[in-house]
């Protein structure tokens, strides 16, 4: 006999060691890492690469009840922050810069008051409107390297999109939307690097709004004009009792061109690359679009914004007292942080999770959040998105990657989710 127990064979296995997070490679793919969350640590805390202690939520239920919790705010004067941790919860330079009151970081009433005045402009019927705008500004960025046989899908298609046509939406002379092309740049860029740079984007955007708003209003009209833009329209409703101040009208300028324009470069980005390395689905769609049949377009864009969207982690939440999500107690002051692209991809939520399907019916996914918060600009992304995926398709049906896609890089960065670059080959167009 020996002293040794025998080992009992129904021992349950322990679960495999917590994936590191917020990695080079995390980036690349962080899918694996969250399903590890997921089943795991599903409200996770962590201390993020800017120091700030934070709980992450990964699962769809949890998730969906984060984002409408009212006792979750999006002010960071709720936040609880230690010394090291200052300052590094919002957009770079925005303090500074008195940009602090937008929608993204404030609550109601305020929030119901600022959102109200600017939804009229991204009503339905309003974004009709502006397709064909949209489509003028695809067709005519494609013309650009159509008969080249190559380019970067990043920055010479789906990056410049988005930019002119919320420039257009704003009312900024076409003259200047350069400016605000090498502005956003400049954001992009230094986003995981160094802050300095988005600061002085952010402060360069503020003067420049600041110096519209006083040039608008100088020359605003008695009376709207049909499709008026929408500052001139902040300016009015600011000059009709609205109370909208100069600094607000300012920071909701600037917030609309912040969030109006990187998800969806990104959702043109990463849903790009979804379909030229799941060449089954894209020939399906292509079939579709060839038919003269917008249906798989529409399902597939909310598709390729559940399957790898655009905002991976939704903006910052601040308990403003204790609070229980997924059976985890979260203390007055902690940041919350809602990982959607964790729970869109939860198979508590979604049929096989993993796969793209561009046709998928139930796909009531949080890529645009949820709540009072729901993305304001979603009617607007949505037809940008399915504009630019679809024309690329139909004018450059064999569009294809140029280099092998473990060659391609992502951004680093804690809210949003796209790549670096995209350069795709294809038969040159003749003029």
């Amino acid at each position: 006999m020996t002293d040794q127990q025998p080992t009992d064979q129904h021992d349950t296995p322990q679960p495999p060691p917590a994936p590191e997070l917020f990695t080079w490679e995390f980036a690349t793919d962080p899918y694996p890492a969250y399903a590890w969350l997921r089943e795991h640590a599903p409200v996770h805390r962590t201390r993020l690469p800017s120091g700030v202690e934070a709980w992450l939520v990964t699962r769809y239920a949890d998730a969906k009840q984060t984002l409408a919790d009212n006792r979750l705010s999006k002010n960071p004067a709720h936040h609880d922050e230690p010394e090291h941790a200052k300052g590094k919860t919002g957009i770079p330079g925005e303090r500074k810069a008195e940009l602090m009151t937008h929608l993204l970081n404030i609550d109601p009433p305020d929030h119901t008051r600022l959102r109200r005045l600017v939804s009229k402009a991204f009503t339905p019927r309003r974004v009709a409107e502006f397709a064909p705008r949209v489509q003028e500004l695809t067709d005519s960025l494609i013309d650009r390297f159509a008969a080249r046989g190559s380019a970067d899908l990043i920055h010479e298609f789906a990056f410049p999109l988005p930019i002119y046509a919320i420039c257009d939406m704003l009312g900024v002379p076409r003259e200047d939307q350069d400016d605000f092309r090498d502005w956003a740049g400049m954001m992009i860029r230094h986003q995981g690097g160094p802050r300095g740079g988005v600061a002085r984007s952010v402060k360069k955007m503020r003067g420049y709004l600041a110096d519209l708003i006083h040039r608008k209003r100088a020359a605003l009209p008695a009376q709207p004009a049909p499709g008026e833009d929408l500052i001139s329209g902040l300016i009015r409703a600011s000059d009709h009792g609205e109370h909208l101040t100069e600094n607000e009208a300012a920071a909701m300028a600037f917030i609309l061109l912040f969030a109006g324009f990187e998800t969806t470069v990104n959702l043109i980005g990463n849903g790009t690359y979804a379909l030229l390395t799941h060449p089954g689905q894209r020939a399906r769609l292509q079939r579709s679009l060839e038919a003269g049949e917008r249906e798989l377009l529409i399902t597939g864009v909310e598709e390729l914004l559940r399957y790898d969207g655009p905002v991976e982690i939704a903006t910052w939440r601040f308990a403003t007292e204790p609070v229980v999500i997924g059976g985890q107690r979260i203390e007055a002051g902690d940041p919350v942080l809602v990982v959607l692209a964790a729970a869109d991809r939860d198979p508590e939520r979604f049929a096989a999770p993993d796969v793209l399907d561009l046709a998928r019916r139930d796909n009531q996914h949080l890529g645009y959040g949820h709540g009072i918060h729901y993305c304001l600009g979603a009617p607007l992304a949505r037809l940008e998105g399915q504009t630019a995926i679809g024309t690329l398709l139909t004018r450059l049906p064999d569009l294809r990657l140029a280099v092998e896609p473990d060659e391609l890089r992502w951004r680093g960065g804690l809210i949003m989710r796209g790549l670096r670059t995209l350069p795709v080959e294809f038969t040159p167009l003749r003029s």
